[in-house]
């Protein structure tokens, strides 16, 4: 019997211990109530004690959260309608505010952070162009909007949005085909002054290289004729050298030379005067050599 009221005993003090000592993890935040009071705001990791029935521990999960947002339909500064894919990362930064605002529920601070999201993207793509969307200012929105949203969730809500990104970004249906047309009328129109900008440039190129061509042969005929004038000189400077070291030698190499040239055809007829200056060496007579 006694054995039994013993185990019943420590049976009892395991069950009022399990219900008076709780563990609060690195990875928690946990708040305590009383009588469904808030008492304790925010429960440090650790050991601590409650008082069983009296107190109630709600912990939640303190690491990075992530709030994926369903596609929404925003209109830009032309009133171009985008559809965009968001999603958002956050974490709780203060316990009490969670849990008074979303009585503890993930799914219910989710909710109202992605409506915020929503209001938020509407807002930042309303004041930017399609192409300062998709490309220019994507980066700058996203840290605008992350910085606008901080300003209200720590205190409505009690979390920090640690970063907005946008993972997609579409033209609805019903415009998708007239976008298209356009974008590719103003890239054919962008094509073609890039086409006209490149021939304009080539004739240029073209004219340019003619005319140092022509000022290239131009200079090239009158370095040859002033070369070939310099060899015509220097060969009659010869020639004159030649002359006045044996003028009679120079003449009968001459007549010789024009000899060749002239009895060179068989089929050319000469009437010439046989005793005339031309015949002059054939006619003269050889001196007689002993």
């Amino acid at each position: 019997m006694k054995s039994f009221f013993l185990v019943g005993l420590i049976l009892l003090g395991a069950i009022v211990a399990a219900n008076t000592f709780f563990v609060v993890k690195e990875t928690e935040r946990g708040v305590m109530l009383q009588f469904g009071e808030l008492v304790n705001a925010d429960i440090a990791p650790g050991l601590h004690l409650k008082v069983p029935i009296v107190n109630t521990v709600r912990k939640f999960d303190a690491r990075i959260q992530t709030e994926d947002s369903t596609p929404e339909r925003f209109l830009t500064l032309e009133q171009k309608a985008l559809e965009v894919d968001s999603y958002a990362k956050w974490r709780i930064i203060d316990v009490g505010q969670f849990y008074v605002s979303t009585r503890g529920n993930t799914g219910t601070a989710g909710a109202l952070l992605a409506q915020r999201i929503n209001d938020g993207l509407r807002d930042q793509i309303g004041t930017r162009t399609l192409a300062e969307v998709v490309a220019g200012e994507r980066d700058q929105l996203m840290l605008d909007l992350t910085s606008e949203l901080n300003e209200t969730t720590a205190r409505d809500i009690g979390i920090e949005v640690i970063d907005v990104r946008v993972k997609r970004i579409d033209l609805p249906e019903d415009v998708r085909t007239s976008v298209y047309d356009r974008m590719i009328t103003e890239r054919n129109r962008e094509a073609q002054q890039l086409r006209s900008s490149g021939e304009e440039l080539a004739i240029g190129i073209r004219a340019d290289a003619d005319r140092q061509a022509i000022i290239f042969r131009a200079e090239a005929y009158r370095d040859a004729e002033r070369i070939r004038g310099e060899g015509d000189a220097e060969a009659t400077a010869i020639y004159a050298e030649a002359y006045t070291k044996d003028a009679e030698f120079f003449a009968f190499t001459r007549s010789m030379n024009a000899y060749r040239e002239t009895f060179s055809s068989k089929g050319d007829v000469l009437l010439l005067d046989p005793d005339g200056e031309y015949f002059k060496y054939l006619n003269a007579e050889v001196p007689n050599q002993q």
